[in-house]
């Protein structure tokens, strides 16, 4: 395998922060879960206040991972945070050391960025618990991960008296 390059992805990424979503979507599966198109990662990634960075892992010229993140923050610590949305690496690239790259140029631009801390979310049955064990993460027990989505989201936004009023965007 050539070496492993890791760079900010860029617009012209689109479609391939897209086919690696989708590659993430199935591993897990959840394919039919993803929604995501290019015309949203331009939007929201590259637009004038973008939602969330990415990291593309290639090698020979051919994206092989990612690592999705955008910032957090602390209230506690009184510092921002950074969260790693996504990590993916392609099947056929997996144990070549790329996602624990991908974690360290993550943790770097954390550091001085002046974050306090990263974090992520990871499925129970996911092997890859381990390799964020072996990094360092621990698992916070103490907090129950909630989400509000879908009609029961569109239902609580529509009592808002103020919700004409409401700034859009980040």
């Amino acid at each position: 395998m050539p070496s492993i390059t890791i760079r900010a992805a860029e617009p012209s990424d689109a479609a391939t922060i897209v086919r690696l979503i989708r590659e993430l979507a199935a591993y897990e599966d959840l394919l039919d879960r993803v929604r995501i198109t290019e015309a949203d990662v331009l939007r929201d990634g590259f637009g004038e206040r973008p939602y969330f960075e990415c990291l593309l892992a290639e090698a020979g010229g051919e994206a092989l991972g990612l690592a999705l993140h955008r910032p957090s923050y602390s209230t506690f610590d009184g510092r921002p945070g950074l969260y790693v949305e996504d990590l993916f690496i392609a099947e056929r690239a997996r144990r070549l050391g790329i996602g624990r790259l991908l974690m360290a140029r993550l943790a770097a631009i954390a550091q001085g960025r002046g974050c306090a801390r990263m974090s992520l979310a990871v499925l129970p049955w996911n092997p890859a618990r381990e390799f964020y064990h072996r990094l360092g993460f621990a698992q916070v027990e103490d907090w129950l991960p909630y989400q509000l989505s879908g009609e029961a989201f569109a239902r609580l936004a529509a009592q808002d008296p103020e919700r004409e009023n409401t700034p859009r965007g980040p």
